[in-house]
């Protein structure tokens, strides 16, 4: 494989669906991995890019007792009224892609995953040579929020239907991972898949992103600015 091959993956799904759970399997495949989340979080911190325009959207009351942005209590105002989560999304998106796009140019070779929920509405996908979604069923993402995250019902459900329809995203798509059952079925999906992408690295196959995923891609040329 030449020293310079590199394939960027842009993995996506709706909340709770698994996505990290596939992440982590793909790290330990072997992939580079990027966390959208992960550099949002830090870019929000305080004295980081985002703080001071998100604390001027959003106000003092979105703040901790340390002065840190709550995540919670943002959350709790952005997942119940589009228009703000529209806002929040304005202000978020553009740092966050800059990030993963350098994070990207300075991957090493092979394959390099990017994690994001927004990944198609944000316009990130059109800097991956292929888009995988992971699914899981309603009932499942509603028990691993309140489960997981100690979310109360109705929490849950406004998370869920803040966001479009996981057909959505399923039609921009390469790949499909079903995580709604079994850990070991989903991690066979995983592995099959990969294994694909690294056959299709090794042999220079071109990848050609899905309508409406952005511009079509050749493994080893990542067109990023």
């Amino acid at each position: 494989m030449s020293a310079t091959r590199k394939v960027v993956v842009g993995l996506t799904g709706n909340i709770a669906t698994g996505k990290s759970l596939v992440l982590g399997m793909l790290r330990e495949l072997g992939a580079t991995t990027i966390e959208a989340d992960e550099l949002a979080h830090r870019l929000m911190r305080r004295g980081q890019p985002l703080y001071d325009p998100i604390v001027a959207e959003f106000g003092h009351s979105i703040l901790d007792g340390d002065g840190e942005i709550d995540r919670r209590k943002l959350g709790e105002i952005v997942f119940a009224d589009p228009q703000a989560l529209a806002r929040l999304e304005r202000i978020t998106h553009p740092g966050v892609i800059q990030e993963a796009r350098q994070l990207v140019a300075d991957a090493p070779a092979g394959v390099v995953v990017v994690e994001a929920v927004k990944l198609l509405e944000s316009g990130m996908a059109a800097d991956c040579d292929a888009v995988w979604v992971v699914t899981s069923r309603e009932e499942v993402q509603l028990e691993r929020l309140m489960s997981q995250r100690h979310l109360s019902r109705p929490q849950a459900m406004l998370r869920i239907r803040a966001q479009p329809p996981q057909a959505d995203k399923v039609r921009r798509a390469q790949v499909v991972i079903d995580n709604s059952g079994d850990v070991l079925e989903t991690r066979k999906a995983v592995e099959r898949q990969y294994a694909a992408v690294r056959r299709s690295l090794a042999a220079g196959v071109h990848f050609s992103l899905g309508a409406g995923c952005g511009q079509a891609a050749t493994i080893g040329r990542i067109d990023l600015p």
